[in-house]
């Protein structure tokens, strides 16, 4: 997006971020409805994905599903700017949050912690929930935008409610977070095409991370899961858990697989709301072909 667009994109991130919550809702669900034909490849590669995960489901609730998926989408990109922008009293009372505790406890002993996530349509905003209730930034990893215009206008809203975020490829920075005791919000649930391994997602072979246990051994870390959803009232229910028993093993590729098993339980909770639109399975097992 040009530079040009700027202003009107930061005018919508005002106007988000200080909406009621069911009206912000309602926006982003009317944004879906306009902007439909144009997510004609985010729908196509949202029913890929939902096709391969749910077979058992009849054909029209995997369409149902799909489509869902894309209008969270397009509304977790309002929630994302509500997470940048919005004043604190706007998200008053929106987050329940179970677990907190855990999260205390562990950067009270001084250790950073690593928050295992998931690509849900509502991260950010979440994170911004909790940090809100911890009182202190939790720092996130992104992925930075081709657009230099953009990235800088993303970087400044992140960090102001963050810290400065830190790029998915900046492994000694997050090491470096994590050594200084800080919490950093992480996900390994996107299609990678180096340090992976394959293993399963609703039983379908997913290239996968394998190199969290060692940015937690490196980063002198505990690893907590953090999961999260919206639900039907708006309101957010977050939970962070003590952690996997027997995480991390000596085997890096079944930590793997048991960080699939963990995410795949929590997404069939609200499916609807996981990113299907990402080419999860672009990267295939060898002599397997493309399903994009």
């Amino acid at each position: 997006m040009p530079c040009l667009f700027l202003p009107l994109l930061q005018a919508v991130a005002w106007l988000a971020g200080r909406l009621p919550q069911h009206l912000a809702l309602a926006l982003g669900r009317a944004l879906a409805w306009l902007l439909w034909p144009a997510l004609g490849s985010r729908r196509r590669i949202a029913r890929i994905n939902v096709d391969l995960c749910f077979p058992s489901l009849d054909p029209a609730a995997r369409r149902r599903l799909a489509d869902a998926s894309v209008v969270n989408t397009v509304v977790g990109a309002l929630e994302l700017l509500r997470a940048w922008h919005a004043p604190p009293a706007a998200l008053a009372g929106l987050a329940e949050i179970e677990g907190l505790e855990h999260l205390r406890s562990a950067l009270g002993r001084g250790q950073g912690v690593l928050l295992m996530c998931g690509h849900f349509t509502h991260t950010e905003l979440a994170v911004r929930l909790l940090g809100e209730a911890l009182g202190r930034p939790v720092r996130v990893v992104v992925r930075r935008h081709n657009n230099a215009c953009l990235e800088r206008w993303f970087e400044r809203s992140r960090a102001a409610v963050y810290g400065p975020s830190i790029g998915k490829k900046d492994v000694r920075g997050l090491i470096r977070a994590l050594q200084a005791g800080e919490p950093v919000v992480y996900s390994a649930d996107q299609n990678f095409t180096y340090q992976n391994a394959f293993v399963p997602f609703f039983g379908v072979p997913a290239a996968t991370l394998t190199a969290t246990p060692e940015l937690v051994r490196r980063g002198r870390a505990v690893l907590l899961p953090f999961w999260y959803r919206r639900d039907a009232d708006g309101r957010y229910r977050i939970r962070i858990e003590a952690g996997w028993p027997g995480w991390p093993s000596d085997d890096p590729v079944q930590d793997a697989a048991r960080y699939m098993r963990e995410l795949e339980t929590v997404v069939r909770e609200c499916p609807e709301q996981y990113l299907w639109a990402h080419r999860r399975f672009k990267t295939r097992p060898p002599g397997e072909g493309p399903v994009y």
